[in-house]
């Protein structure tokens, strides 16, 4: 991967894991499993490759963090599966986020960030957990 386009995103670590505060560059939406992995597979579909920055564990609960512009996740219902990482009154959330290169095992860029303000579309990203969210489609009855 060429780093040098990627030298003017500041919260990227230059090496390693850092944490980043929720609500400063950005708030994350979390989703568990192999239904976070499908959900940035689908949201890949859907953007032509480039959904903005999603993060991936290879541990524990195999976390996907699709990181989304700063206050973008309130007003609206998410499904349980959802986690909102944000940060405000009472609630502070802190977000992993891997170098781009290096090591930085159990985390690593599903897909990597483009620009420093680009980021995963919140509602596009909305929709695609709730149009998942009742299962694969079911064949329709032969009568």
């Amino acid at each position: 991967m060429n780093t040098q386009s990627h030298a003017d995103i500041q919260w990227v670590p230059a090496m390693g894991i850092q944490l980043r505060r929720a609500g400063v560059q950005f708030d994350a939406v979390r989703v568990d499993g192999d239904r976070g992995r499908d959900i940035a597979d689908r949201m890949a579909r859907m953007t032509g490759g480039d959904p903005g920055p999603v993060v991936e564990s290879g541990s524990g609960r195999r976390c996907v963090y699709f990181l989304v512009a700063p206050g973008s996740t309130a007003h609206h219902a998410w499904p349980a599966e959802a986690t909102r990482l944000t940060s405000g009154p009472y609630r502070v959330s802190y977000i992993p986020v891997p170098a781009l290169d290096g090591q930085t095992w159990p985390l690593g860029w599903r897909f990597p960030p483009t620009a420093p303000d680009r980021f995963v579309h919140t509602l596009l990203l909305r929709a695609a957990l709730l149009d998942g969210s009742q299962g694969p489609p079911q064949p329709p009855e032969l009568n």
